[in-house]
């Protein structure tokens, strides 16, 4: 079977590293030595393309690394500065050497200007703005210089909160001018500055609640990511509750009550209660709760979380599926009372494909949805994106669809594994991508199960985030000429594949507890054609302009991306079909170069590359309204976009309307979702496209019938 092919390849490649890296073992008592220890040599044996840790090293890394901590050069002085200039280029020194003393210094000064800042910023907003002055606010952070003294740094932080405070100020005038219409009373102008100023404080209040919530190992993750991003952008660590985020991210579950929550200034609040889990069910957990205490089942006190940080808090409120958690909540209406949850497994719906019946002119087609390409690592057996697409498409098949559209629309990726079984469901058999390591031959990870799934007419939906897993995905249908690709002008361009690892397995007798993981690359990976989707992304055989058309968001823009290169194509076979390929992208190319629509979404995309683009914005009031009605008068030519309709009906498949009539929250979700289909210029582009190749195809059809007879 393919899961259980790709599954003991995994197998083996876990237990290739297994031997590699957890042969030698470190047991350093300091733990942030350790760590570097640890990653440092993770890097070099086990890195597709291990960097020379040196001076020009050292000196990317001290620039990334004070970027990651001031970006908005709002901190530091000069004076910090030309003091942390000492170590620019002999990191490299200290990383060989375990030494921590750069950390240790601008640790230590940023926590001492943060401090400062939070002075700084209450005592600023402590008194009126005037904006009746002329003067500007830059946002240039690149080409921004630190500041010399204290008098420098209050102007900043008082333009950089002028800037916000405008913001505030002519949105409650702009309220109070429509409010006005109905209501008769006016709030003078000196109030709303007084509220715009408050406004902003809260803000500033709440993200420094934030900061001042981070401990030293939070920032010590900064430091290290700024050394292992270096190699690429996709190398990464993950502290302890990074890892377990990853963990859920890529299941798509957890073991919890199924609650998201959120820290505010005044206590941990609920801000989303997860369809169909154990809150949802009991329904005693309000949105806008704010949690006080916590108690296990066999405890007889509760814990107060008031003040706690919110990873922390999590920790206690989390807890394995059967146990039960009594939470003291300050209830939205004021009133105190204590619930009790029995935990459960929390499936997050949104992670996982969902499919929808789409009505043209009496045809039917089908439409799949996939967010991510998701697996439970330690069971394959477990739900999957493959075993779910299989089980939609099987779905759709029975209500009669005639072609399929794949939506993999800011689709980041995800598991390879479930990739070449995803494949497999489209193809008899053959090459889905190929992989190689540095100094090691190729591998071609093949579908070699014969059995077909769906055999239609096909298009795949992508755009600029369509990355990863996606590109593997799209590219192997492109090659084997088995879809149609329809969307942005290339893919993301992310060509490598990382291994995740936990750096617990290579530590002897540790003291230092949860010692988190690395995520580093390890292999890149080609298309069967030979050529890799490293910064060239996958590119679409009709183009359609979007959102994202004139922003810098792919590989290629990122720091220190590895290079686009090229192998042998493996052999395979394209698609041999009746579908006429050539002659329907052509045909869509024609309709899309004709889209009224389109042309707008153009159009606008240039023009929020312009707002984007823009780094200087008045502080005289009367000047930034004015520049604000130019905005919203050019703004207005968009005001169509959402007002485009399709001619194009949807449909929720059977098993899951039984399942509406008792979750009324999927059925918001999904009816959310059909409405937004029903707009989407793209989507119809794609369902057009299934209805010529169903015409082609009937008609190739009904001429080698004829030869036949």
């Amino acid at each position: 079977m393919k899961g259980n092919y790709k599954f003991l390849l995994l197998a083996l490649l876990i237990a290739f590293a297994s031997c590699s890296f957890t042969s030698k073992k470190f047991d350093d008592p300091d733990k942030d030595k350790l760590l570097i220890q640890l990653i440092t040599y993770l890097l070099d044996q086990g890195h597709f393309d291990p960097k020379d840790i040196n001076d020009d090293f050292s000196s990317n890394v001290f620039d990334a690394y004070l970027d990651n901590l001031d970006p908005f050069k709002r901190y530091f002085y000069a004076s910090d500065i030309k003091e942390f200039e000492a170590y620019k280029n002999s990191i490299d020194d200290e990383i060989k050497a375990y030494d921590l003393s750069f950390f240790n210094l601008t640790h230590d000064r940023l926590l001492q200007r943060i401090a400062e800042s939070k002075e700084v910023y209450n005592k600023i907003l402590s008194k009126p703005f005037d904006f009746s002055i002329n003067e500007e606010y830059s946002a240039d952070y690149d080409d921004l210089a630190y500041v010399n003294n204290k008098k420098e740094m209050n102007e900043r932080w008082r333009l950089q909160l002028k800037f916000s405070t405008i913001a505030n100020y002519d949105d409650a005038l702009s309220q109070q001018d429509s409010e006005n219409r109905e209501i008769k009373t006016n709030k003078s102008k000196k109030e709303i500055e007084a509220e715009a100023r408050e406004v902003t404080k809260k803000s500033l209040d709440e993200l420094y609640d934030y900061i001042e919530d981070r401990r030293r190992e939070d920032w010590f993750s900064v430091y290290i990511n700024a050394i292992v991003e270096e190699f690429d952008p996709h190398t990464f660590y993950f502290a302890p509750e990074d890892k377990e985020r990853f963990d859920r991210d890529i299941s798509g579950k957890f073991e919890g009550i199924g609650a998201r929550l959120q820290k505010k200034v005044d206590g941990i609040m609920v801000n989303e209660i997860i369809s169909g889990g154990p809150a949802w069910r009991a329904n005693e957990l309000e949105v806008g709760d704010q949690i006080l205490k916590v108690k296990q089942e066999d405890e007889e006190e509760a814990l107060n979380v008031v003040g706690m940080r919110l990873d922390d808090a999590i920790k206690f409120i989390k807890g394995p599926k059967g146990t039960v958690v009594t939470l003291t909540l300050k209830k939205v209406d004021g009133t105190i009372k204590d619930i009790s949850i029995k935990r459960d497994i929390v499936e997050l719906e949104e992670t996982y494909a969902k499919s929808s019946i789409v009505e043209k002119e009496g045809k039917k087609f089908g439409l799949i949805n996939l967010p991510k390409f998701y697996i439970n690592f330690e069971d394959y057996n477990k739900r999957n994106a493959a075993s779910d697409i299989k089980q939609e498409i099987i779905r759709l098949k029975k209500e009669g669809v005639e072609g399929l559209v794949m939506d993999l629309r800011n689709n980041g990726g995800g598991s390879l594994q479930t990739v070449v079984d995803i494949a497999g469901l489209f193809i008899e058999e053959g090459p889905v991508v190929q992989v190689r390591e540095t100094g090691s031959p190729k591998e071609v990870l093949s579908d070699k199960d014969k059995s077909i799934v769906w055999d239609g007419p096909l298009v795949i939906l992508v755009n600029e985030l369509s990355a990863s897993a996606s590109e593997i995905l799209a590219a192997a249908m492109q090659d084997y000429k088995r879809a149609i690709v329809i969307g942005s002008k290339q893919t993301y361009g992310k060509g490598t594949v990382q291994t995740v690892f936990d750096l617990n397995r290579m530590v002897r007798n540790n003291t230092n507890g949860d010692m988190g993981a690395l995520k580093f690359t390890t292999q890149k990976f080609y298309r069967i054609n030979g050529g890799s989707t490293q910064l060239e992304g996958v590119k679409s055989d009709v183009v359609v302009p979007d959102r994202y058309s004139y922003i810098d968001i792919g590989e290629k823009d990122q720091n220190n991306p590895l290079p686009w290169d090229k192998i042998d194509a493996a052999d395979y076979e394209e698609w041999q079909n009746y579908f006429d390929y050539e002659a329907t992208i052509n045909k869509s190319k024609a309709r899309m170069a004709a889209n009224e629509q389109l042309k707008l979404i153009d159009a606008n995309a240039q023009w929020v590359k312009k707002i984007r683009d823009r780094e200087t914005y008045s502080l005289n009031y009367e000047d930034y309204k004015k520049e604000m009605e130019i905005n919203e008068e050019e703004a207005k030519r968009f005001s169509k976009l959402s007002e485009y309709k399709t001619n194009l009906t949807f449909n929720s498949l059977p098993y899951e309307l039984k399942l509406m009539d008792k979750d009324t929250i999927l059925k918001e979700k999904r009816n959310r979702w059909h409405l937004s289909l029903a707009k989407d210029v793209y989507v119809e582009e794609a369902v057009n496209v299934l209805h010529d190749l169903n015409i082609a195809h009937g008609i190739k059809r009904t001429m080698v019938n004829s030869v036949k007879n």
